[in-house]
């Protein structure tokens, strides 16, 4: 199986970074999915999440929205929030069978302790569920600046044994970073990565454009460095914090600095922290 029959553009090298991108909504985004649908290239990839608090059936409808406006869904599956397998697995049923879904990205989830019986994500991948319902791809997560309750060791030791499992059940592996503002951490932890000899592809996190106050916001919630001098070099004072800021400056450095002999395929994942329609403007307006 090759990438290309998943990711548009995967298995082609391009000057522009911005080629192939991804982005992320909720259930609650789906009207505004709609509204910017025009705007965003046919087949992008389009992450839905698995946030506290949203139904099942929401998650699923708007799972089926994407596919409907002509995008790859990617249905987020959040391990310790899921109550028990037959819920786990009507919801891997419902769509691949009613959406047509090929890939997923599976997480840990927040929770401290699990609401039902998986602990972790590596659980849910062995279940063997996963590609028996024709899932192709596993996208998991990348923590460019480490995790608040894991090793830096831990973190590259769980990323191998996934990976490693991922491919022992015949689907390919993803990794989908969190969002940063500062290209440096990307290119260490990748440049680290591929000399640790993992060649998954990458989806580095990008926040879209946003009030200054609401990405510090994001920030702080989601353990990512957001001081005075990665804000500086994300462009943003934070002796001023009215007005918004966009991620020019992050993805011009990613851009610079990115080699394939050292980093790797890349592609760009983005977080619309500040509304789709601004952040898929925002990529119209720098791509190409």
């Amino acid at each position: 199986m090759s990438y290309a029959e998943i990711h548009p553009n995967w298995e082609t090298l391009s000057d522009d970074l911005l080629d192939g991108y991804s982005l992320e909504i909720t259930a609650k985004d789906v009207p505004a999915l709609r509204e910017a649908a025009p705007m965003i290239a046919p087949q992008t990839p389009i992450a839905v999440t698995f946030l506290p608090g949203e139904e099942m059936s929401a998650r699923i409808a708007a799972v089926k929205a994407v596919r409907e406006l002509g995008f790859e869904p990617m249905p987020h599956v959040s391990a310790r929030r899921l109550t028990s397998v037959d819920v786990f697995e009507n919801m891997i049923k419902q769509v691949t069978a009613e959406s047509g879904v090929k890939r997923l990205f599976v997480i840990a989830g927040d929770p401290p302790t699990p609401e039902g019986p998986f602990e972790d994500s590596l659980q849910v991948i062995k279940t063997g569920v996963l590609e028996q319902n024709g899932i192709k791809a596993i996208g998991i997560a990348g923590h460019p600046e480490g995790h608040p309750n894991v090793s830096k060791e831990d973190l590259w030791v769980w990323m191998e044994n996934k990976i490693a499992e991922i491919r022992q059940r015949d689907m390919l592996p993803i990794i989908v970073t969190q969002f940063g503002f500062s290209a440096e951490p990307f290119l260490e932890w990748l440049e680290e990565m591929r000399a640790r000899g993992i060649d998954s592809p990458v989806r580095i996190g990008v926040p879209g454009p946003a009030g200054i106050k609401r990405l510090l916001g994001f920030a702080a919630r989601c353990g990512v460095g957001a001081s005075a001098s990665v804000m500086a070099k994300y462009g943003v004072s934070l002796t001023n914090l009215i007005g918004s800021a966009g991620p020019n400056k992050l993805v011009g450095t990613l851009k610079d600095g990115l080699d394939y002999e050292k980093h790797g395929r890349v592609r760009l994942h983005f977080y619309p922290f500040g509304g789709l329609s601004k952040t898929v403007e925002w990529i119209n307006e720098h791509h190409g």
